[in-house]
């Protein structure tokens, strides 16, 4: 009984040594870092790779480094110009510090999400609708200038940030298209009368060089009369010179 006690007790110490032995290998893959506490002080991240920690002192801590996406909910938002919308984005963010991301804040996603929530409704209650709808561009450098210097001392580094939906009232999207349907015909007007102008100016112009050269009025009558003749037509129209009326004109004087 004493030896199978005996034998008993060694693999029972075998697999405890094997299990420490275990815990003490760590595997960190390409896009992951490893950051150790050692008794609840910093010791540093490691990684790629594996690496042995001491069991029971050690505490390690895996931390993605690839890109992730984060998708702010939709915020409710009063414009700066007093027009209710409804505004939702998305953040991309890395963690650039894999300590930093672990020791300074406890959950930088949250963390992160409820900072970019803030800062959008802060950035668009300061903008106009229209500078909403027609300037998203620069609303999101900013977005992503103040987002990412609230998380910089995190170890987090946010690429961009994207305003995806800019949702109106009904009643606004009506008064909209009235405006750019009144828009519309407004440079309709102008392109008319423009062209009436242009259209009055080279008749001046033809009327004037038709006054130096008469013959060009009767050029340009024998063309109209061309051009209103057909192949089966039954009427022959002929011209009657202005010279005859002249002449009569001079006999009556």
């Amino acid at each position: 009984m004493e030896f199978d006690f005996m034998q008993l007790a060694s693999i029972f110490v075998v697999l405890i040594i094997l299990m420490i032995l275990s815990s003490a290998i760590k595997i960190v893959k390409e896009f992951e870092r490893g950051v150790i506490l050692r008794l609840g002080r910093l010791k540093g991240a490691k990684g790629p790779g594996i690496f042995f920690i001491i069991p029971m002192i050690d505490r390690m801590y895996k931390v993605d480094l690839r890109t992730k996406v984060l998708d702010v909910p939709v915020q409710e938002v009063m414009t700066r110009d007093n027009v209710p919308v409804r505004v939702n984005a998305v953040v991309y963010l890395r963690v650039m510090d894999a300590s930093k991301s672990i020791i300074q804040v406890q959950n930088f996603i949250a963390a992160t999400s409820q900072i970019s929530q803030t800062t959008l409704r802060s950035i668009i209650g300061q903008a106009h609708l229209d500078e909403l709808l027609s300037e998203r561009d620069k609303l999101n450098r900013d977005l992503q200038k103040i987002i990412d210097e609230a998380t910089d001392p995190w170890g987090i580094k946010v690429s961009a940030v994207e305003i995806k939906d800019v949702e109106l009232p009904s009643t606004m999207k009506r008064a909209m298209a009235a405006q750019a349907e009144a828009e519309r015909d407004r440079r309709a007007k102008i392109i008319n009368a423009q062209g009436e102008l242009q259209a009055a100016e080279k008749l001046t112009e033809a009327a004037k060089l038709m006054a130096t050269e008469p013959m060009t009025i009767q050029l340009r009558l024998l063309q109209t009369i061309s051009e209103v003749s057909t192949e089966n037509a039954s009427t022959i129209i002929l011209p009657f010179p202005i010279e005859f009326l002249k002449l009569l004109e001079l006999k009556k004087k």
